[in-house]
């Protein structure tokens, strides 16, 4: 998966979160699941352009085509932060912090169990305390 995705639509950004919750999944389970009702050629077409833009997968289970997520929703989340990130603040992910704190998005507590999940990623991933 690159780390530059193309951005999603509405229905793209709907279909995946299904694809997340309840991967592999097939166009008909997909379809059965939305919210609005679509032909299931609709839903493959939007499936199709997923994989084309590197967010999906697919195997194939006789004549059925088998959905999966290219990368885990965090990891994508993660990379559309960075990007925004980038875009409006110069990469500083501290000003993007800064910013929620001072708009009241987060507060003390959720700072500190931030903190304390970065910590344990780091340690997880062996990463020295800076």
């Amino acid at each position: 998966m690159d780390d530059r995705l193309p951005e999603l639509g509405d229905l793209e950004r709907e279909v995946m979160q299904l694809v997340w919750a309840h991967g592999p999944v097939t166009a008909e389970i997909v379809r059965e699941r939305l919210s609005r009702r679509l032909k299931e050629s609709t839903v493959r077409t939007v499936l199709r352009r997923l994989e084309e833009k590197g967010y999906a997968n697919h195997t194939v289970d006789g004549r059925t085509y088998v959905y999966t997520a290219a990368e885990p929703r965090a990891k994508v989340a993660a990379k559309a932060v960075q990007r925004i990130v980038d875009w409006f603040c110069n990469g500083s992910i501290e000003e993007v912090l800064v910013g929620m704190v001072d708009n009241a998005m987060l507060d003390q507590q959720q700072l500190r169990t931030l903190a304390d999940q970065v910590a344990k990623a780091k340690k997880a991933r062996g990463v020295k305390k800076e």
